[in-house]
């Protein structure tokens, strides 16, 4: 399956993400539907997650330009963002990539994109990616 059936299919065609990318640990974008990632946007992301979160608090988080408010981060694993009252973002690493989700509008839970994402990241994961 191409990375963008993943983008696609599996996240926006779920109904609880609307939009998304998936991008290498390189930064480099394999797949995107409606965000416009930058490499820099998606390595800060990573080094995040990876490493030292804390200047998220201060800066926020950033995708496609976009920012959000950094609520928390599961060290080694995910990130997740608020904007309004009605938006975020969640972000996921896999051994080989990272999940960039976005859900915007009313009827759509953190909660659900989350699950979505960390779904399609463990399955990533038991696929070596």
């Amino acid at each position: 399956m191409s990375w963008q059936v993943y983008v696609d299919q599996t996240l926006i065609g779920s109904g609880s993400v609307t939009s998304a990318a998936i991008c290498g640990l390189d930064g480099s974008v394999w797949a995107k539907t409606g965000i416009d990632i930058s490499a820099a946007e998606a390595k800060t992301l990573i080094s995040s997650i990876s490493g030292d979160p804390s200047g998220l608090y201060s800066t926020g988080i950033k995708i496609g330009g976009v920012k959000y408010t950094f609520l928390r981060c599961e060290a080694g694993r995910s990130i997740y963002g608020k904007k309004g009252s009605d938006s975020g973002c969640t972000v996921v690493k896999t051994g080989q990539s990272i999940i960039i989700a976005v859900y915007s509008g009313a009827g759509i839970t953190p909660g659900a994109c989350t699950k979505v994402v960390e779904q399609l990241a463990d399955y990533l994961i038991s696929s070596n990616y």
